[in-house]
């Protein structure tokens, strides 16, 4: 057909459509005009109608367009009428839709993007002459060059709209450059991984961001073989101020403790250390102190320590570093104490969960038991090289404690008498005990019980305005609002039932470790969870853990997605700010402001007609919308992904009460 003024007849699911050859082909290189020319096998209907198998109605808004050059977009989902645009190749209005959408959805989410950590500029990979130059402390070695960090500088606070193409996977060519100067692969561990380093999956594996923490105005960034760090000030916002020697093994857990005045590995106090950064990789625990009050920086490797399992939490006690290994029988607890730079390891059994309380570090075993460590008194043991774990309390049913948190009221401080506990257990039970100042020399008490989950409980909060509990049937979480009397936990009128919702995570818990929905928080403050649904995304969900509502959507602003992240106050700034701090496949960390957001969503609600004084409305899920979720899964396989522990498979316990459905 040569005739612009042909009409051409189209069936379009069904719907009939008449237009001219003209009004389908003005604009060049789409469907039409690839359907029209032949280039696309046409299918014809019994009345000889072009058939196309797509939506009838967003082809009419097409249609329209193509004759009009306008449309309405009144009560118009513009997010399907552009992908009806990409399928026919409509460009002109491909486009504005796209800016229509982004208008109304930043690309960002809808919360204050506060930071940008580009990648590595020079990725680090283990080679051949990496242990003659691990513990070299050359200024060459342990930070960016001035150009890095001018650059870190720049994008510290800077817009997203520049941002979008940074952070992608680079060219082979960016890859052959990159790669020049190793003589060998990562040691992963077995000779395979050795292969193929410079080919993309590898380097995309390398350099992905695999966890991030946060202490006081400090940021540690982990990659599979070193560990970068950050620090926040005021004039400058955050720089690169170290970097870790390049580990041989990938590195599975990092701990980072700023402020503590460390010593060297020869007793001697170094003055200025005041970041230290431990490494777990398998066994073994590496641990340095960083002074960076003078330059270049000095690095001082403390030493390496083997705890003889391998380590699966890494943290700090105040300036102590802890490894704990929970593997069965076999579990325990390692403890490097700073001031007489000792390593001790101590087998604690059936270790199943932990919490940290001032100086006192919480440990729930699988038999039922809660056991402590009191840091202060570590020294003293030192003549029996055995550490101090003392019996608190024992559950009166002896079922397995999976999860343990820890309240210290204002009376703990002034006393050290008052101490409140929550804890969960692998048949669903959460249980509150208390130590009154009256029952000193008795132990904890048991306070209250509730039996609300039919799965194990593999989270519990305990915090000044409420109790939160999590299980492990789709994150299935309840909360309960807590009455206190001059700060201590009440009677009167007792704890009352708040909320039940879920924080749908398509993730296996083993396969991602540093993915923890939370809650996160302080204890006297509003808590919240951190929901990402599917392993690959690029979007975030912050949520109330007191009743599920959404406080805001985080996106990623170059696009790539996300694969850790952490919540973290962040003491650099006039004002301390509650960051969401998130690690990303591209190499790239990424900050969010959530402060304002979540002092917005806390406030009351406004009470409801007909509901008691002081009731707060009802609240919708603040998960993603269907419309979201659809989205997020059209990425997913859910054929792969982990199913839900069946509660009927789990052994029943002897003293609990049959429960109804």
């Amino acid at each position: 057909m040569s005739n612009y003024q042909e009409i051409v007849n189209l069936n379009i699911g069904g719907t009939r459509f008449a237009t001219s050859w003209h009004t389908l082909t003005w604009v060049p290189d789409t469907f039409f005009t690839a359907l029209l020319s032949g280039r696309i096998p046409t299918v014809r209907d019994d009345t000889g109608a072009i058939f196309i198998d797509r939506d009838p109605n967003l082809f009419g808004l097409i249609l329209n367009f193509l004759r009009t050059r306008d449309i309405d977009l009144n009560n118009v989902n513009i997010r399907a009428l552009r992908h009806e645009c990409d399928y026919f190749g409509i460009t002109p209005l491909s486009r504005r839709l796209a800016l229509c959408d982004e208008m109304n959805h930043s690309s960002c989410g809808d919360v204050l993007f506060y930071g940008y950590l580009p990648p590595p500029l020079n990725p680090a990979v283990p080679n051949g002459s990496s242990g003659k130059n691990s513990n070299s402390g050359s200024r060459k070695n342990l930070t960016a060059s001035n150009s890095d960090i001018a650059a870190s500088r720049t994008h510290s606070r800077n817009s997203s709209l520049d941002l979008r193409t940074v952070g992608r996977v680079p060219s082979q060519d960016q890859l052959s450059r990159c790669g020049r100067g190793h003589s060998r692969a990562a040691s992963l561990g077995n000779a395979e991984s050795q292969k193929g380093l410079r080919t993309e999956n590898t380097w995309s594996e390398n350099m992905k961001v695999q966890i991030v923490k946060a202490h006081h105005n400090w940021i540690a960034v982990a990659y599979s073989h070193f560990v970068t760090g950050y620090r926040l000030t005021d004039s400058c916002g955050w720089y690169v101020v170290f970097q870790s020697p390049v580990q041989e093994t990938a590195i599975e857990r990092i701990a980072l403790n700023a402020k503590t005045g460390g010593a060297t590995s020869s007793g001697n106090s170094s003055a200025g250390s005041d970041v230290m950064l431990g490494i777990a990789s398998g066994l073994f625990v590496r641990l340095w102190a960083f002074s960076t009050h003078s330059e270049p920086v000095r690095r001082t490797l403390i030493g390496t320590f083997n705890l003889g399992v391998r380590v699966e939490h890494l943290l700090f006690v105040g300036p102590q570093l802890v490894a704990l290994s929970g593997a069965g029988s076999r579990s325990k607890a390692g403890v490097w104490h700073t001031s007489t730079q000792h390593w001790q390891t101590q087998d604690v059994a059936h270790l199943t969960t932990y919490d940290t309380a001032g100086s006192f570090l919480l440990l729930g075993t699988a038999t039922g038991a809660i056991n402590y460590i009191d840091m202060q008194k570590f020294p003293l043991r030192m003549k029996d090289n055995d550490l101090l774990v003392t019996q608190l309390y024992k559950d009166p049913n002896q079922e397995p404690i999976t999860a343990i948190s820890v309240y210290l009221t204002p009376k703990t401080s002034l006393c050290g008498n008052w101490l409140e506990i929550a804890y969960g257990t692998r048949y669903g039970s959460v249980r509150v005990i208390v130590q009154h100042p009256e029952t000193v020399g008795h132990g904890p008490q048991l306070f209250q019980t509730f039996t609300v989950h039919q799965s194990p409980v593999t989270k519990v909060s305990l915090s000044e305005n409420y109790l939160i509990s999590v299980c492990s049937e789709y994150n299935h979480v309840r909360s309960w609002r807590v009455t206190r009397f001059r700060g201590m936990i009440s009677t009167q009128p007792g704890t009352t039932p708040k909320a039940a919702f879920k924080v749908l995570a398509l993730e296996a818990p083993t396969a991602q470790p540093h993915n923890d929905s939370g809650p996160y928080g302080e204890q006297d403050e509003e808590q919240i969870f951190i929901q990402k649904v599917v392993p690959d995304t690029d979007t975030l969900y912050v949520r109330l853990a007191s009743n599920g509502k959404r406080v805001c959507t985080i996106r990623s602003v170059d696009g790539s997605p996300v694969s850790c992240f952490v919540v973290a106050e962040c003491e650099g700034a006039l004002r301390p700010r509650r960051l969401l701090l998130c690690g990303h496949r591209s190499g790239a960390a990424q900050m969010w402001d959530l402060t304002a957001p979540i002092d917005k969503a806390a406030k009351p609600s406004q009470t409801v007609a007909g509901s008691g004084e002081g009731e707060e409305s009802p609240v919708a899920d603040g998960g993603p919308s269907p419309d979201e979720l659809v989205r997020l899964l059209s990425a997913c396989d859910l054929d792969a992904s982990p199913a839900p522990p069946t509660p009927a498979l789990l052994p029943p316990s002897p003293n609990r009460p049959i429960q109804a459905p």
